[in-house]
């Protein structure tokens, strides 16, 4: 059986640009949860077109609870809500895929390269993982290749997908629209679409080794909390391992990738 892994989230969804648009109980909201929905969907039906016969679909937006699973083929089964678990938005990974896809993904904290850029939540300045820039890209795809498992496909903002290119040269990348200040230019939904769908087809032809990303055998961690935020620092500094550094700023180190991922549960 060919399993395929699906994460997604909203802020690079086609079309987005204000953080009302991510919230589940704003109207205009309902439009972009759908537009993530197609999305999802779009690459799914692909996905099963290229043979894959089970597909786990992650809602990694927020509550958890923004795709519509009657818009998924049925082929896909869907995690909403969290399993409060330090895989987070990639709950349910295991070496039994063949390949994982990120959705809608976008820019990582202090970054411009998206309006809504951040890197888990709002509490952090900037994240860092042996120096390079930590989005939700290159934290998960680190978790799929702790796993043995390829990274496929990336959609989000321009910004994102170049930038996911030095660490993954072979992903399939979907730039659905470019960020400008606090402002997005977008291509046609329709179009995004498509592309998306074009993308898992072309992954899912091509060798699946090449796409595992290297995974470091050490990694040292920074985050810098927003100023407002400082406190957060020092809360973060007692977590087992952790050292202050600066008013807001805490250091971690590990050499397995699941202690990083539990660090981050616990301090963010």
């Amino acid at each position: 059986m060919k399993r395929l892994y699906v994460s997604v989230d909203i802020e690079g969804i086609c079309g987005i640009a204000d953080w009302t648009e991510t919230r589940i109980d704003d109207a205009q909201g309902a439009y972009f949860r759908r537009e993530m929905t197609l999305e999802a969907a779009a690459l799914c039906r692909a996905a099963c077109d290229a043979g894959v016969d089970d597909i786990v679909v992650k809602d990694a937006h927020d509550s958890g609870r923004s795709i519509d699973p009657s818009l998924l083929p049925e082929q896909a089964s869907l995690i909403r809500a969290w399993t409060r678990d330090p895989y987070s938005m990639m709950a349910g990974l295991d070496e039994s895929f063949i390949g994982a896809c990120y959705l809608g993904y976008h820019s990582e904290a202090g970054s411009d390269g998206n309006p809504l850029a951040h890197t888990l939540n709002t509490n952090s300045q900037r994240i860092q993982v042996n120096g390079l820039p930590a989005s939700e890209l290159l934290l998960n795809a680190y978790t799929a290749s702790s796993f043995g498992v390829p990274s496929l496909v990336l959609s989000g903002d321009s910004a994102l997908c170049e930038s996911a290119l030095t660490i993954a040269p072979n992903l399939r990348t979907v730039a659905v629209f470019e960020g400008i200040g606090a402002a997005t230019r977008s291509v046609h939904p329709a179009r995004a679409q498509r592309a998306i769908a074009d993308a898992v087809s072309d992954a899912l032809a091509a060798d699946p080794t090449d796409m595992i990303v290297a995974l470091p055998d050490r990694f040292d961690v920074s985050i810098e909390f927003v100023s407002t935020r400082h406190a957060m620092a020092r809360r973060a500094s007692f977590y087992p391992g952790a050292t202050r550094d600066g008013a807001c700023g805490v250091l971690f180190a590990a050499t397995r990738w699941i202690d990083v991922l539990a660090f981050l549960q616990f301090v963010l």
